[in-house]
């Protein structure tokens, strides 16, 4: 039987989705992007294609995020990036319907998640589980969720913020705040635009925030020549932009995402506190990965924070471990056969 039942693993986030076949590995990484012709209605292009396509193409083509702030924006969308993930995960040649995880913010409504399984199903789907990216994130970061301890974790992707305390594998607190990546480069390019007068695109910020982008200032800064369009002139320029410029610029995001990190820590009840001081926050996803995130943690909450071992991948690891092991973790899935 095992032999013909397919398991998926995917990690459906606003910026990138993930997808984990089990004795695979991570089998792909694309941008959550559909590129549709406006006339006929078509889908184009999913994925990286689509993204190549974002802010270069001609007005009858329109590049979709389905995805915001993790959860489904655009169903119909959201169902052919699935159906195109699933796909080219096992191949074509695949008869069988596989078994699909997809992942959730913890702060997703009932609705939402309906939303995310019916699509699941739709898009090809034998069997479609939603898990919490926190519970997720944890198991992927190879934390011994079942153990009557406190673990926190903090996952940070392009829309949200999910942070949890998680004890004998369920959510003993947790918020979910849609400040994250995509806020972090949205800050980027308005400070470039109040001080150089440049107008920058989404990709260009991106490469800053990797590049030069920091959570606390540095003594030894880094730089980075930016180019873009004068706002003024219309024309090409370039300008030269360093790392503590970039701290200040988004001094905001970094402050409302401590405030998510402290607000839980508030709420956790003092038994578990103490499990947490000992072991420290773990810290998961993409845009945990700005230079020097834990310390800022560290120095705004008093708690000692480490970054996950391939943090953008734990997630999705997650789902992978989880659809091998499913009656362990039953507890924390929400399922639709």
């Amino acid at each position: 039987m095992t032999l013909f039942a397919k398991k998926v693993g995917i990690d459906l986030g606003t910026t990138y989705t993930l997808v984990y076949v089990p004795g695979q590995e991570v089998v792909l990484n694309e941008p959550s992007v559909v590129a549709v012709s406006e006339q006929d209605n078509v889908i184009l292009a999913v994925g990286l294609e689509a993204k190549e396509m974002i802010g270069r193409t001609p007005e009858s083509i329109v590049a979709y995020r389905p995805m915001r702030d993790g959860v489904i924006a655009d169903y119909r969308m959201t169902e052919a990036m699935l159906r195109y993930y699933i796909r080219k995960s096992l191949g074509k040649w695949n008869l069988f319907k596989p078994d699909v995880m997809v992942s959730v913010p913890a702060g997703v409504t009932s609705t939402e998640k309906r939303a995310v399984i019916e699509a699941t199903v739709k898009a090809g789907a034998k069997n479609a589980y939603v898990v919490k990216e926190p519970i997720l994130a944890a198991i992927g970061a190879g934390i011994p969720i079942h153990e009557p301890r406190g673990h926190m974790i903090v996952d940070i992707g392009g829309g949200t913020i999910d942070v949890a305390v998680i004890s004998l594998g369920g959510i003993v607190a947790s918020t979910s705040v849609k400040c994250a990546g995509n806020r972090i480069d949205q800050a980027i390019t308005d400070y470039v635009k109040k001080t150089y007068n440049l107008a920058i695109g989404d990709k260009t910020a991106e490469d800053i925030k990797i590049q030069i982008g920091s959570a606390v200032p540095l003594e030894e800064e880094l730089s980075m020549v930016i180019k873009g369009r004068d706002y003024l002139t219309g024309l090409p320029r370039t300008a030269e932009i360093k790392t503590n410029e970039i701290v200040k610029a988004i001094n905001k995001e970094l402050r409302e995402m401590i405030k998510a990190i402290r607000d839980v820590l508030q709420e956790t009840p003092p038994e578990l506190a103490a499990d947490i001081i000992d072991k420290g926050i773990i810290m998961t996803g993409g845009s945990s990965q700005l230079r020097y995130f834990p310390e800022l943690v560290f120095r705004r909450t008093g708690v000692k924070a480490s970054l996950a071992k391939e943090a953008q991948y734990c997630v999705v690891r997650g789902t992978g471990i989880a659809l091998n092991h499913l009656d362990t973790y039953k507890k924390s899935i929400i399922a639709k056969r």
